[in-house]
């Protein structure tokens, strides 16, 4: 059996909604995951917001106007009033969990309720429409079996073991449909896997499943070598190992959510990327088996925050880095890259929430610099295979571009390169020329 994911934009209307059922409906059984319709989970945030700030009646207002929505999906999606019918008593029950969220204070585990509404009512349409159209489908509820543990973490024996009651109660069905992005942490509570994480759900449930195939479908015909939005004549990948995926979706390649390929890695069950406007086109594969050596493909990470530590401390010294990422750690801050001398640290982070904090304590072991708005350029690919030629082309393609940082050897399947993002576009457009063309 395969695992289909389809995001908000494949469902985000009721004609994209029956492309998606076309191509669902090939005759072969599989799980399919849905993300909320496009804009909806958008939308939940901002009624979250306001009520956090206390604005209970401009929350109900758009409560409201995006029930007019879903009321219209509703209209235009089905052809029998019995099937209208059950569209409109799913969209009536989930607008009423999020108008009774706006009663008494409002809170954390509010929000996650309201932010789980929009993947339950996709499902529940999409399944409604399947079966109005005569096909055998069940909706398989995901906050009985997607767990995530104390750390946030998936828990994957936990959905192992949940997962096949749920499907075993659902009987033989053509098509199993389920909820993207939504589960429950270690307290029973609903959570979710954060933005794109019908992906990870995707992956997860595969794994869980031991599913043949894993497909993620978008917009667009796979992962391509370079960001079209800044370069021409890019070039979809068609084979990727999961180390290489793994490098482009952390660094900036936003069709493929950083988490999503560790599971299926794990369990060795290939991913493959689609596009929804172009269901015969056949995307890309990730997968464990190795293809083609050289370079792959080039992604870009904005919002970097780059930090030195300069301290003569550190010369000849033991424990100086310890006591650094001890303060990283404290403050739960992931650090992308890292460089270091006999007396300075250079390193990077993506989340500033703590940064001031973080200088506080840094500047007790040394000098602290910082600059922001950086951006991390990642060159992903086998470079074993052409070292010796390699560094000389990438080195070649940064003419003229003033470099902060350079890190290679952490990974054989990545050199990250760290700029000013006022560079990003010509240095995307240089390693383009050089490395593809």
């Amino acid at each position: 059996m395969k695992v289909f994911k389809f995001g908000g934009t494949s469902v985000g209307s009721p004609e994209n909604m029956r492309s998606v059922m076309k191509i669902i409906t090939d005759g072969e059984p599989k799980v399919v995951v849905l993300s909320a319709m496009s804009g909806t989970t958008n939308t939940l945030v901002e009624i979250s917001n306001q009520l956090y700030a206390g604005n209970k009646e401009a929350a109900k207002t758009i409560i409201a106007d995006l029930k007019k929505k879903y009321d219209q999906v509703v209209e235009e999606l089905y052809q029998t009033d019995a099937f209208k019918t059950k569209g409109q008593v799913v969209v009536e029950d989930r607008f009423g969990v999020l108008y009774a969220q706006t009663e008494g204070d409002f809170n954390a585990e509010k929000e996650q309720i309201n932010l789980a509404q929009g993947e339950l009512i996709s499902t529940a349409l999409v399944t409604y429409l399947l079966q109005e159209t005569g096909y055998k489908a069940a909706l398989l509820p995901a906050l009985d079996f997607m767990r995530i543990d104390a750390d946030k973490q998936a828990d994957m024996p936990a959905i192992k073991k949940l997962v096949k009651p749920v499907l075993e109660a659902a009987g033989k069905q053509d098509i199993y449909i389920t909820q993207g992005f939504i589960c429950r942490n270690a307290e029973n509570q609903i959570d979710n896997l954060q933005r794109g994480g019908s992906d990870y759900t995707a992956t997860l449930l595969g794994a869980a499943i031991d599913a043949e195939e894993v497909e993620i479908w978008t917009d667009i015909d796979g992962i391509h070598n370079n960001d079209p939005r800044f370069v021409e004549n890019t070039k979809r990948i068609d084979n990727l190992l999961f180390a290489e995926a793994a490098e482009l979706a952390y660094f900036g390649a936003k069709i493929l959510h950083p988490l999503t390929v560790l599971p299926a890695k794990e369990a060795n069950i290939p991913v493959r990327l689609k596009n929804t406007m172009n269901p015969s086109d056949p995307g890309t594969l990730i997968s464990n088996d190795k293809t083609i050596s050289g370079l792959k493909a080039v992604a870009a990470k904005d919002g970097i925050t780059a930090i030195k530590i300069r301290s003569g401390r550190m010369l000849m010294a033991y424990g100086f880095l310890r006591k650094v990422f001890e303060i990283f750690e404290k403050y739960k801050t992931s650090i992308d890259m890292i460089t270091t001398s006999e007396v300075a640290i250079s390193l990077t982070i993506d989340n500033n929430k703590n940064l001031e904090s973080i200088i506080g304590e840094l500047s007790i072991l040394g000098d602290v610099e910082i600059d922001k708005n950086q951006t991390i350029v990642c060159v992903v690919g086998d470079m074993i295979s052409e070292e010796k030629v390699f560094s000389k082309q990438v080195f070649e393609a940064l003419e003229g571009i003033p470099v902060r940082m350079i890190s290679y050897g952490g990974s054989r399947y990545n050199v990250s390169i760290l700029i000013d993002s006022e560079f990003k576009k010509q240095t995307l457009q240089q390693i383009s020329k050089k490395l593809f063309n």
